[in-house]
């Protein structure tokens, strides 16, 4: 599975988003399962639906809009991506990536992705919120990888560093934030499985 997509392809899509909205978000934010009405927060949103976007790669889950919001939030101006494409819908990595490095484009410098997952650590509970520490990506190690195939110099080094794929700053900010507000935040390690299954007792 090579890699298909040019840089030109996500140039389109950067360009195809300026046209549709003057604002300059420097977050991006994914809402996944339960979080979409956080959209409606957004206030003066330039909205896109993803099917306008080149390249875009657009999901087919129900509950999961399908479309960009720019705008402001909480006082920042934010890309909200409401739903998102999945690898077990028949995506590939490079086109689940997609929207990533279409932000990057777009000069955002702060990614914030939410999803429902089950849990493997006894000690969590139904319901309770974890900060991704780390990952390990199962599909990649059967070379799923989405920087699989010749490497996009515009969007850095053949091999880059994972030490610090989540931003130790942002973590801390996190739990100072859930302290400070009464929640119980958990952190663990994200497992990337290919569904569309849910987990096996096993």
């Amino acid at each position: 599975m090579s890699n298909s997509l040019q840089f030109s392809d996500y140039l389109a899509a950067a360009d195809a988003i300026r046209a549709r909205s003057a604002q300059h978000p420097k977050i991006g934010l994914v809402l996944g399962s339960g979080l979409g009405s956080l959209a409606d927060a957004v206030e003066n949103p330039d909205i896109i639906p993803y099917g306008d976007i080149p390249n875009w790669p657009v999901g087919t889950v129900a509950g999961h809009s399908g479309r960009l919001l720019i705008g402001t939030l909480e006082g920042k101006t934010v890309l909200v991506m409401q739903g998102r494409a999945h690898f077990y819908e028949g995506f590939t990595p490079q086109q689940i990536t997609f929207p990533v490095r279409v932000m990057k484009l777009l000069g955002i410098d702060t990614y914030l992705v939410t999803n429902a997952a089950g849990g493997m650590n006894p000690s969590f509970k139904a319901g309770d919120l974890m900060l991704i520490r780390d990952h390990i990506n199962i599909p990649g190690m059967a070379g799923n990888n989405p920087l699989r195939g010749p490497n996009v110099d515009d969007f850095g080094p053949r091999f880059p560093d994972m030490t610090e794929a989540y931003t130790p700053a942002l973590r801390q900010l996190a739990h100072q934030v859930a302290a400070a507000e009464g929640m119980t935040l958990q952190e663990g390690v994200y497992v990337f499985v290919s569904g569309p299954n849910y987990e096996s007792p096993a």
